[in-house]
C-alpha cells in the first residue's frame, strides 16, 4: 500500500544549518514520525493505515509542508516514509517491542524474550443502564460538524475498582491498543517508583548516569526527582507544544530520528542549574527510561520482563505494548500502546496510593509526591510525571473551573489522551483518541469528569452485574 500526502511543517527546509538545525534531520523527523506511528497503528493496533493517517497523523500537516510518500508492507511488517532526494525512514514491527524506527535500514533490537503470559480472553462490553452515565458518554462521543475533530475512540469509567461504563468508536474494541503519547511518562514514573521501593534506586542525590559521574560535571548534581519533575536544567529543547519549529527541536529528533534516544539526552548541556527552572522535555524521561533499563538488566528483554512482572501483570494489563528504541531503551516518554481498559487499570495503582491487591508497589507517599505541583510549572499544573490540579496556577484553575476536582491528577498525552484519577470519589476515567480541538479537548474531558461524578453519587453507584474487576 502506497500513499503520497503532505506532512509536518517542512516549508522551512531551505534553511542552511547543521546539528539539530539541519534540514535533513528536520525532514527525518517528518518521515520518522509517519513511518513509526503508522507502523504501530497497523501492526500493534490493527488499524487501517489510510483511516489512521487521516484521523491521527495527517492533521499535523501544514500549508508549507513538503510531500512525503509512505508505503505499508504487510508482508515485511514495515512502513517506509520518504521525501524524494532527501531522506527515508523505515519502521519495522519487532514483537514484543513494538516498532523501531529511524533512517533506513533501521536499528536492530536484541532478540525477543520468550513468549509473554497468555493474554486474557476478550471480555464483553460493559454497558451501563444508568441514564446519567449514558448521557455522560453521549457527550464524550459527540463530534464536531467540521474540523477540528475530537475523534473520541474510547472512554472507560472505573469506580471502586470495577468498570461501570465504557464506550468505543466503531473501529475500536475492548482489546484494541491505543496510543498514550505522553501518558507513557506516568508509566515511567511507576517503573522508577518500583525501583525506589525495592531499594535499587535513590530519588534524591545524583542520578546514576555514567556520562555524568564526574563530580566536576555540573550535570552530576541532577537527581532522579529532578528528571521526573522536568526541572533538571538540561538544554534539550521542549516537548510542551508543536509548531513551525518542531522538526528542528532536538527532542523531536531524539524520538523520531536517532536510534539511541538517551544518548542524545545525556550529551545535552545545562541551560539552568538543576532544580531551578521548569522545562517540559522528553529528554528527561528518556534518561529515566535508560535508568530503568540499566537497573532491570541492561537489555530490552530484561526491561520488558521487569515491566511485565513488577507492574503490568500485577495490574491485569495484558495487552500492553511498550515500545523500545534501537539501543533497547523503552521510549518511556511517549510510546506505550494499550487498550483503554488497561490505561484505566494503570490509574487504579495511583488511586490506591501505590497498592494493588494488598501489595505495595510504590513507596508510601510516592503518589502524593507525584501529584504535588513543581515550582515553575504553575501555568500548566505539572507534578512529577503526572499533571495535577493540586495547585494555585492557571492550568489547575482552568481544569477545576471546567469540572475536575481540585484533588484530581492525571496521566496525560498529547492530542487528547487522559487517565483522570479522583481519589475521594474512588474514580478513574480513561479517555483516548486523537483530538485536535483546543487544549487537547480538555473542556470535554473536564465535562465528562463532572458528569460522571454527578452520576455516581453514593445512592446510585453500583457496578453492573458481571462487570470485570481490575
Amino acid at each position: 500500500m502506497k500513499r503520497r500526502t503532505p506532512i509536518l511543517l517542512l516549508g522551512t527546509l531551505s534553511l542552511a544549518a547543521c546539528g539539530h538545525l539541519s534540514p535533513q534531520r528536520a525532514a527525518a523527523v517528518s518521515t520518522g514520525y509517519v513511518s513509526h506511528q503508522l507502523c504501530t497503528a497497523v501492526f500493534v493496533g490493527g488499524r487501517d493505515p489510510q483511516t489512521y493517517y487521516r484521523d491521527a497523523v495527517g492533521p499535523l500537516a501544514g500549508p508549507l509542508a513538503a510531500l512525503v510518500d509512505y508505503t505499508v508492507d504487510t508482508e515485511r511488517h514495515e512502513v517506509r516514509a520518504r521525501i524524494a532526494g532527501m531522506v527515508e525512514s523505515r519502521a519495522v514491527f519487532r514483537p514484543p517491542y513494538g516498532c523501531s524506527f529511524g533512517r533506513a535500514p533501521g536499528p536492530d533490537l536484541p532478540a525477543p524474550e520468550p513468549s509473554p503470559l497468555p493474554a486474557a480472553p476478550s471480555e464483553a462490553l460493559v454497558q451501563t443502564s444508568d441514564p446519567a452515565l449514558a448521557t455522560a458518554l453521549d457527550h464524550a462521543f459527540e463530534e464536531n460538524a467540521e474540523p477540528p475533530y475530537r475523534h473520541t475512540e474510547a472512554v472507560v469509567v472505573m469506580h471502586r475498582g470495577r468498570i461501570v461504563a465504557e464506550r468505543y468508536a466503531s473501529d475500536v474494541g475492548v482489546d484494541t491498543p491505543l496510543a498514550g503519547w505522553s501518558a507513557t511518562k506516568s508509566v515511567t514514573n511507576a517503573l522508577i517508583g518500583i525501583l525506589v521501593h525495592q531499594g535499587r534506586l535513590a530519588l534524591h542525590g545524583p542520578a546514576p548516569i555514567a556520562a555524568w559521574a564526574d563530580p566536576a560535571d555540573p550535570r552530576h548534581a541532577i537527581s532522579v526527582d529532578e528528571l521526573l519533575r522536568m526541572n533538571s536544567g538540561l538544554d534539550m529543547g521542549q516537548s510542551i507544544r508543536a509548531g513551525l519549529s518542531t522538526a528542528f527541536d532536538p527532542t523531536a529528533q531524539m524520538i523520531f530520528v536517532d536510534a539511541d534516544t538517551a544518548a542524545d539526552a545525556e550529551r545535552a548541556g545545562l541551560a539552568n542549574a538543576p532544580g531551578t527552572a521548569w522545562n517540559y522535555t522528553n529528554a528527561n524521561t528518556q534518561l529515566l527510561s535508560r535508568i530503568v533499563r540499566d537497573q532491570a538488566g541492561g537489555t530490552a528483554a530484561a526491561t520488558l520482563a521487569f515491566a511485565r512482572r513488577e507492574l503490568f501483570d500485577k495490574l491485569g494489563m495484558r495487552h500492553v505494548t511498550l515500545e523500545f528504541d534501537g539501543a533497547g531503551t523503552p521510549i518511556g516518554a511517549s510510546h506505550m500502546w494499550a487498550p483503554a481498559r488497561d490505561w484505566a487499570r494503570f490509574g487504579q495503582l495511583y488511586l490506591h496510593d501505590g497498592v494493588i491487591d494488598g501489595e505495595r508497589l510504590l513507596p508510601a507517599g510516592w503518589v502524593d509526591d507525584s501529584a504535588t505541583p513543581t515550582p515553575g510549572a504553575e501555568d500548566y499544573g505539572y507534578g512529577a510525571g503526572f499533571w495535577t490540579n493540586r495547585g494555585a496556577g492557571s492550568g489547575a484553575r482552568y481544569r477545576i473551573e471546567h469540572g475536575m476536582p481540585a484533588e484530581s491528577f492525571m496521566a496525560r498525552g498529547s492530542h487528547g489522551q487522559y487517565v483522570v484519577i479522583v481519589p475521594s470519589k474512588e474514580l478513574v476515567i480513561a479517555r483516548l483518541g486523537p483530538a485536535w480541538t483546543p487544549r487537547d479537548d480538555m473542556d470535554r474531558v473536564a465535562q465528562l469528569t463532572r458528569e460522571v461524578i454527578a452520576a455516581l453519587n453514593p445512592e446510585r453507584a453500583t457496578a453492573p452485574t458481571g462487570a470485570p474487576p481490575h
